[in-house]
Order: C-alpha cells, then sequence, then structure tokens
C-alpha cells in the first residue's frame, strides 16, 4: 500500500443537502483540501509551484465513487496519494473514511494536466514535483 497523505475534517453545514446528508459535490472540496496539503506536506506549495514552475495543473478529469452517506459533523479522515505520474499528467487518488472506520465512505482521482501559464500548451511534469511525491506513488 503506497504511504498516504492525511487529513481530518468534519462535515458542515454547507456540506449537506436538504435530506440531512453529504451533498455529493462537497467531496470534490475535501478532495481538494487533501491534495493542497499533500503538496505543502512535501515543501510544495502551490504558490511555490505555480510561481516556481510557471505552470498551472488544471483537472481534466474527476471521478468519484460513493459507497455510504456522510451526516453532519461526522469526523472524516481524507487520503491522498499518487496513483500514477505520466509524462504531462499526474493522478491523484483519494479515500475518504469516517474516523475510526475502515470501510472507505467515497472514493476517486483527479487528473492533473500539467500545461505553461503562458501558452496553456502541455509541458512535463517537473522532476521536482515527481521527486517530492515519489514516495506517495501507488506501487
Amino acid at each position: 500500500m503506497p504511504k498516504r497523505f492525511t487529513i481530518e475534517e468534519h462535515v458542515r453545514w454547507s456540506d449537506v443537502d436538504r435530506a440531512g446528508i453529504i451533498y455529493y459535490g462537497q467531496f470534490l472540496r475535501f478532495f481538494e483540501i487533501a491534495e493542497t496539503e499533500l503538496f505543502r506536506s512535501v515543501g510544495l506549495p502551490y504558490s511555490k509551484v505555480f510561481d516556481g514552475f510557471d505552470i498551472w495543473l488544471p483537472r481534466v478529469q474527476i471521478h468519484f465513487d460513493f459507497h455510504k452517506p456522510l451526516v453532519l459533523d461526522d469526523l472524516i479522515e481524507v487520503s491522498a496519494y499518487v496513483g500514477r505520474f505520466g509524462n504531462k499528467s499526474l493522478t491523484l487518488r483519494f479515500e475518504v473514511n469516517k474516523k475510526g472506520e475502515t470501510d472507505p465512505v467515497a472514493d476517486g482521482h483527479v487528473v492533473l494536466a500539467c500545461v505553461s501559464r503562458s501558452t496553456f500548451k502541455s509541458v512535463p511534469v517537473p522532476a521536482d514535483i515527481i521527486d517530492a511525491l515519489g514516495p506517495y506513488l501507488a506501487e
């Protein structure tokens, strides 16, 4: 199993719908928090990534699988790791668990393209990003 970066977060009032369960779109917010903190934890906060490498990392694919509902105030763990490094993209995988439980509530992935900030044309993923995130690569 790959090394995973995990954050804890509560399901908030703004995350639930009228039925009292988490609105499916809110999982993307949790994925984004875990992604941002994963990059920060390896010394690459996005401000440094974007300015230092002169790139953007737009999402070109987002996928979710939902297994169980969450409700207001549930404490969750969102784990992130690298599914794969492509030449000009990378795939981040995510798993959401209710704190203290092992069966996932949801899982999914996002594919980030690596593009030049000035032209939006595809460019190779910088080696420094691959090296920094390497310990989180799925085997």
